[in-house]
């Protein structure tokens, strides 16, 4: 029997801080002095980002025993594509115990071959996250999106501009974030960044949670109230190339584009029965490659507490 790995422990706002500063996510769930100005707000203080939960995941897929047999299959059938199909059943804030655990691998042959783990973020007596992470030859979470009203290149397109119902955010890589990424998230940035050994990977993670900041910024310059009107994520559904993202270096330009809202009603976790904003987006490297293909669902605050 194969076995997976389990990480208990604890964040602290240092941690939350690290994270959010190394993305721009100013959103004010996350703010340790801004918290407690959302309206309605039942949580007992600032929540850990869902992202910053998620990279904690990829840390544990990184320690799975086996993982080298794993990915000597994968590239054997070419699973470029790594698959986060993740749903928020609750919240996790600094100084709370959890626990997270990503299970050992289920391989699949076959004409779609691929690689499943099943992951789960808890609490005590309560989860928080809970899903699954798939590697595919091909995208599965909206690989037909496309982004045709920006003429390429997309550098040549001015930061933060709204064209039709797309709106373009670019960042620019750094190892730096990228390390203070990691540390927020409880991961061991040796395992992915080391100078002396000529080593270089940023986190799948890293660009798919940019997107975050993307969202901020047009509902910003939209005039949403963050504060009186919360949203939470409910759904994380992401496609990352993993290829394209381990060839980013510090400085590439990243081009965040997200779409949206469509008002959905479907979704589960702190989403079940509660009509949401789905948005979806894409992040683009070098040569305007689609580095992430995403769908998230979020939900009012205000419904999600009646409820």
């Amino acid at each position: 029997m194969r076995e997976g790995v389990v990480h208990a422990g604890c964040f602290q706002q240092i941690h939350v801080d690290a994270a959010r500063n190394a993305t721009d996510d100013f959103n004010p769930f996350h703010d340790p002095h801004k918290w407690m100005r959302l309206a309605g707000n039942p949580f007992p203080g600032p929540l850990v980002l869902g992202f910053q939960l998620e990279t904690l995941i990829e840390a544990l897929l990184h320690r799975l025993p086996g993982r080298d047999d794993d990915d000597a299959w994968a590239a054997q059938h070419r699973l470029r594509w790594t698959n986060y199909e993740l749903t928020f059943a609750g919240a996790l804030c600094p100084g709370e115990e959890f626990s997270a655990e990503v299970r050992a691998g289920s391989r699949h042959e076959g004409t779609e071959p691929g690689i499943a783990h099943r992951v789960l973020i808890r609490k005590p007596g309560a989860p928080v996250l809970l899903g699954w992470v798939r590697r595919s030859a091909e995208a599965l979470f909206v690989a037909d999106l496309e982004c045709d009203v920006f003429v390429p290149p997309l550098r040549a397109a001015p930061d933060r501009c709204q064209r039709e119902d797309w709106f373009l955010k670019r960042k620019f890589a750094s190892t730096g974030h990228a390390k203070n990424f990691l540390a927020g998230a409880l991961a061991d940035q040796a395992e992915w960044f080391d100078e002396l050994e000529d080593r270089v990977e940023f986190p799948q993670m890293l660009p798919a949670a940019l997107l975050s900041c993307a969202l901020l910024e047009q509902a910003r310059l939209a005039g949403h109230d963050f504060y009186a009107e919360p949203l939470v994520y409910t759904t994380h559904r992401l496609s990352v190339y993993a290829p394209g993202v381990h060839r980013i270096r510090s400085n590439d330009a990243l081009h965040l584009l997200v779409h949206g809202p469509q008002v959905v009603s479907a979704g589960g976790g702190l989403g079940v029965n509660i009509e949401q904003q789905r948005y979806t987006g894409l992040v683009c490297g070098r040569d305007d490659e689609v580095l992430v293909r995403a769908e998230v669902l979020l939900a009012p605050l205000t419904a999600i507490t009646r409820r």
